[in-house]
């Protein structure tokens, strides 16, 4: 496996396509300009990235740090814990893993917000509760999954539109198993408050490294100019090229862990294997409209 360093940086790939883990950086909101230079390229590359060991961090300095990577984005819908702080708790999701096991929209494979016009770019998560087996979390290169399209799926795939809506949200189906208690029902009356349809290219071109990469996920309703069965069958179809393992890196946390991914070439997902606590600490940063090989963008289609 080859190793990448600069100073005390070295980036480890672990997987073919996708990820690598970067060692020997303390990470903090003072990072040094050549370091998180390095970081950058490595993301473009790497699409996720991985930190052990950065313990030190808390909620205050992980906030400091995502700021490097973009203005700090707000989920549309749902309160943050602190600031911008979003936090995934297990013992508040318990009936997720029972919806999974129904088999609930592809297992829950997302691109983080993709409802609203403007997409979060990267996202930032840290592990604060982390169970001794289980909870892992598994990432796809959209790039990959696009170049591996046969010749005439690849162009219908160009020109195909998708609307996205948080309607499908498989936090929504969370809060609506909580509603029994007086939190559950707080948090469903905001997360429904507003429902939001956006319509966005299936493909799209990355603005940092102009490769093109499939918009797809958990949240695509259906297909424009298809019906929704049509549009289930072809979904199905794009989304086995998503997930193909070639395609994927797996990551198995641990406490002090710190996870970037690149929010415009990835899907991921978290495996619901694990019946002790978990919670993890997510903020987002930086935000773009994604637009097609011809330059043309979605639009918000709704919102009420």
């Amino acid at each position: 496996m080859s190793l990448t360093q600069t100073k005390q940086l070295i980036v480890v790939p672990i997987a073919g396509r996708i990820g690598a883990e970067i060692q020997g950086v303390q990470l903090s909101g003072d990072l040094d300009q050549t370091v998180l230079q390095k970081i950058k390229e490595a993301l473009n590359e790497y699409k996720v990235l991985f930190f052990k060991g950065q313990n030190h961090l808390d909620d205050a300095s992980q906030e400091k740090f995502s700021k490097l990577f973009g203005e700090l984005y707000a989920h549309p819908t749902v309160p943050p814990r602190a600031n911008y702080i979003y936090e995934l708790d297990s013992e508040k999701g318990r009936e997720k893993q029972k919806e999974q096991a129904k088999g609930v929209r592809e297992g829950d494979w997302h691109t983080d917000v993709t409802w609203v016009p403007e997409v979060p770019k990267y996202s930032l998560l840290r592990g604060v509760t982390i169970p001794k087996f289980g909870g892992d979390t598994v990432w796809a290169n959209t790039n990959t999954a696009y170049e591996d399209l046969p010749d005439g799926l690849r162009s219908l795939a160009d020109e195909l539109w998708a609307i996205h809506s948080n309607e499908f949200d498989y936090s929504q189906l969370l809060n609506k198993r909580r509603a029994n208690d007086d939190g559950g029902k707080k948090e469903r009356t905001v997360f429904e408050s507003t429902v939001y349809r956006t319509k966005h290219p299936v493909v799209h071109v990355h603005p940092e490294t102009g490769k093109k990469h499939l918009l797809l996920g958990g949240f695509v309703g259906k297909f424009e100019g298809y019906t929704k069965k049509e549009s289930e069958k072809l979904f199905s179809l794009l989304h086995s090229y998503m997930i193909k393992l070639e395609n994927t890196v797996r990551w198995k946390w641990t406490e002090g862990d710190l996870v970037i991914w690149d929010n415009l070439a990835t899907q991921h997902v978290a495996i619901q294997d694990y019946d002790a606590h978990r919670i993890v600490r997510r903020v987002t940063a930086g935000k773009h409209v994604p637009v097609n090989q011809n330059n043309k963008s979605g639009a918000l289609l709704y919102k009420d």
